[in-house]
């Protein structure tokens, strides 16, 4: 899809310096611009590219003055950075701007379905399914029976939605994300074997939730696994049966979350965080990368480590953990040095 350099100013309100009919169709770095591409200039450590630069079109702000001839066409707008991250979004929308039913697909004479729905290729929609307006569910996905999608979500490609779940509006869920498959739920019976305990509750994911790129969210065991409005998951995390995890937590990718665990409000979890089960994290809470968590955890606490301690404490006690060899040295030769002394008395 190509843009020119006005109707790229309309949608900034911008003022154009060059020629206003120039065309771009892809979006580059401004030290890496080619012709046909739109770039942008506001960190004035890159000032020197833009009298270099191929790109065909370029926003900047509009108190950038040339120093230099310049070829490219510029955009003059207040502040470059906004209006670049402006026109992303315009892009995105554009781009995932899906319309209509592909064939092949599956749909149920009992789903109800909402207005503008686009169905890729290959998806199945399963008995008594409910779908929103302006709902987006990419190829190859597949909807349970009974699912429930609220209006202006997205399901990309290859997404799985089991039977019973429960998606709010405005949500997004990236491909080979896997949503209300079984926990993990087995007892051990008198042959030495597991059993496997049935999974018989859903999962809820409210509004405004991002679920990245194969993540999986287990259905509870009874009950509801609950993600609440805002959060944000990243790639490959674990959620497991019963999790409740709160408003606008955001957890980095690799993390697993054991079963029945309460996360609050507001967290920050980093990558590759272990956290036990049937434990309570509070609001607020912050926990650095690759910690293990196995208690329960208060508001507003910043912790690291495995097992984790408070974020200064780890830090002070890493400082001695690293001379711990020297330390170690040091308690041998006083301990020769007191052995020497008790034989000559």
């Amino acid at each position: 899809m190509k843009f020119t350099a006005n109707q790229i100013a309309e949608i900034l309100e911008g003022e154009i310096v060059g020629n206003e009919n120039v065309e771009v169709f892809k979006l580059s770095k401004i030290e890496e611009g080619e012709e046909g591409s739109l770039t942008f200039l506001s960190n004035p450590k890159y000032k020197n590219f833009i009298y270099a630069t191929k790109a065909s079109i370029a926003i900047v702000n509009k108190d950038f003055v040339p120093e230099k001839k310049i070829t490219t066409t510029l955009i003059k707008v207040d502040d470059a950075y906004k209006a670049f991250s402006k026109l992303l979004e315009f892009y995105n929308q554009v781009k995932l701007n899906k319309q209509g039913i592909e064939q092949p697909t599956v749909i149920s004479e009992t789903a109800i379905i909402g207005k503008n729905l686009y169905l890729g290729a290959f998806a199945y929609i399963g008995n008594n399914v409910k779908i929103g307006d302006n709902v987006k569910i990419y190829p190859n996905v597949y909807i349970g029976d009974n699912v429930e999608i609220g209006s202006n979500t997205t399901i990309f490609a290859g997404g799985k939605i089991y039977s019973e779940t429960i998606i709010g509006n405005n949500c997004s869920i990236h491909s080979g994300a896997i949503i209300g498959a079984d926990g993990f739920g087995f007892a051990p019976n008198t042959e030495g074997h597991y059993s496997k305990i049935p999974q018989i509750g859903n999962v809820i994911i409210e509004d405004n939730v991002d679920i990245g790129a194969a993540t999986t969210i287990d259905r509870a065991t009874l009950g509801s696994t609950i993600i609440r409005k805002g959060v944000k998951l990243d790639n490959q995390i674990q959620v497991a049966h019963n999790v409740e995890i709160g408003i606008n937590t955001v957890i980095a990718a690799q993390t697993g979350i054991a079963g029945s665990t309460k996360i609050g409000e507001n967290c920050k979890i980093g990558g590759q965080v272990g956290i036990v089960g049937h434990i309570t994290i509070g609001n607020n809470v912050q926990i650095q990368a690759q910690s293990g968590i196995a208690r329960n955890i208060a508001d507003n606490d910043v912790i690291q480590g495995t097992p984790a301690i408070g974020y200064s404490d780890f830090n002070k006690s890493y400082v001695y953990f690293k001379k711990l060899p020297q330390m170690a040295a040091t308690l041998y030769s006083i301990e020769k040095e007191v052995k020497a002394l008790k034989e000559e008395e």
